[in-house]
């Protein structure tokens, strides 16, 4: 009998999309690793059972959104609402994704992965 609560064949696929928060997260310092989280994301969300969609959904959705802040927050850059938007994504990013995490540890889908505030 094995000691985990959850089927092994699940394992791998909550891996991934918790390394896809990993690399969201290491993004902070390094961006090309959300780059590479979103790719792995898109690629693996036409597979994945549907609770598990909905993860890869919210991460897709978390990169683009988190973009158009960046963005946003670049272009007001010359005056103090910019860096605000800036923190403001550092934060909501960190949140998004230890929200992201704590749903996909209890395997639980995301109640609404097509928000974009916090969830």
């Amino acid at each position: 009998m094995s000691d985990s609560v959850y089927p092994t064949a699940e394992q791998p696929r909550t891996t991934t999309a918790k390394i896809v928060y990993i690399l969201y997260l290491a993004g902070i310092i390094i961006g090309l690793t959300a780059v590479i989280g979103v790719v792995i994301a898109y690629i693996n969300r036409t597979e994945a059972p549907a609770w598990l969609a909905s993860h890869y959904r919210f991460q897709i959705r978390t990169f683009w959104i988190g973009m158009l802040y960046l963005l946003l927050g670049s272009i007001l850059a010359t005056v103090v609402v910019g860096w605000l938007l800036v923190l403001f994504w550092l934060i909501w990013l960190i949140v998004r994704c230890a929200q992201g995490m704590r749903y996909l540890d209890r395997h639980e889908p995301l109640p609404n992965p097509t928000t974009w505030w916090f969830n």
